[in-house]
Formats: structure tokens, sequence, C-alpha cells
């Protein structure tokens, strides 16, 4: 009976998710490895996991060495740059929105120079302190979501950790009541209260 096709799609519980990845990238460097013995092949292998741990593997040599070879071939593999063309002049709303993000830039930086003490030499007005105000909470605001967001993470990665843990603990406790259970058995059956005499030993009593 032939066997229907694995949809293959995210391993929604995190613990199955876990061991198959370590089973698959197990499985994966293996092929690399035979792979580069078998056809005397340069394989590298990068792997993050979902936690962004790194996982990497060189056949030969180093992975820098491999990379180093990659960006060689990359750049001998682009074509030659066309020779530029001179650019039409920007048109008048481009010149103006290029001009709005340099005065931009001159108020942040100037900004930046007066919250570190240089007062003296970036005196700012009250709309400029205002500006910058308002950039100040919004720059607050995404730190601040930025650190939610990667506490967030670590303490669901803790809890991963603690459930894997747990599922790991429960199976060595499970062992260890099966066993417990067979040498019960075993010292029950060998418990008699009374020696066992052979057929010959029977003959010789009578």
């Amino acid at each position: 009976m032939a066997r229907g096709k694995v949809q293959l799609k995210r391993i929604e519980n995190h613990v199955h998710r876990q061991v198959t990845f370590c089973k698959r990238r197990a499985g994966l460097l293996k092929k690399a490895k035979e792979l580069s013995v078998l056809c005397d092949a340069e394989i590298g292998v990068f792997i993050f996991s979902s936690h962004g741990k790194l996982y990497e593997l060189a056949t030969k040599g180093t992975m820098q060495g491999l990379i180093e070879r990659y960006m060689k071939s990359s750049r001998e593999a682009q074509p030659e740059p066309a020779p530029m063309e001179t650019q039409p002049a920007p048109d008048p709303d481009t010149k103006e929105e290029i001009s709005m993000l340099k005065q931009e830039i001159e108020e942040l930086q100037k900004g930046l120079r007066y919250m570190f003490g240089a007062r003296a030499a970036a005196e700012m007005s009250l709309d400029e302190l205002l500006v910058l105000e308002k950039h100040l909470e919004i720059w607050i605001y995404q730190i601040r979501s930025t650190k939610m967001d990667i506490m967030f993470k670590e303490i669901q990665q803790l809890r991963n950790k603690e459930e894997i843990l747990t599922a790991a603990n429960q199976h060595l406790h499970n062992k260890v009541e099966e066993n417990a259970e067979i040498t019960n058995f075993v010292s029950v059956t060998t418990d008699f209260p009374h020696p066992l005499t052979t057929q010959n030993e029977i003959i010789f009593q009578y």
C-alpha cells in the first residue's frame, strides 16, 4: 500500500519541534560530510536555530576560507558595470524633499551635540527643542518596545527549556519505575522458601 504524501508544515508542539530539529540537523551534517568524502567536494553549511543559535560545518579547511572563496567567486561572476550615463537633473519636488531631509539631519545632529554638553556651540531655539523632544519621545518608545520584545523572547525561551526538561525528567522517571518493577519481579520469582531438588536427589533419598 502506497504511503501518502507527508505535508510539510511547522510543528506546533515546541518539544517535538526541538527534537525534530536536532535529528534533522544531525542528518543534514552527516549527508554533507558523506558528499564531501564521496565526491571530493568542499562544503560549507550554516544552520541557525529558531533561538538564533549557530551551527556550522566546513568539510575542508575553515569556514572563513570557504566564505572568502565564495566572495571571490561571486565577484568574478558579476558582470562588468555599465558605464554611467549622465543622470537627468532632479525635478523641483525631489530637490525640496532632499533639502528637507538635510535640514532634519542637521537639526538632529545639533540636538545630539546639545544633549552631550556642547551647548555653547549648539544653541537651540524653542522650535528646535520641541522637535528634538518629539524625536526623543519616539526613540524612548522604540527602545522600550524593543526591550520588552527581547525580554518576552527570553522568558519564552526559558519556558520552552523548562517544558523540555520536564518532559525529559518524566521520561527518566518512567524508566526508573519500569526498572524497579522488573527488579521486584525477578526478586519474587527467585525467592522460594525451600531449595529445589532434582529427580536424582529424590531417588537417592529412597
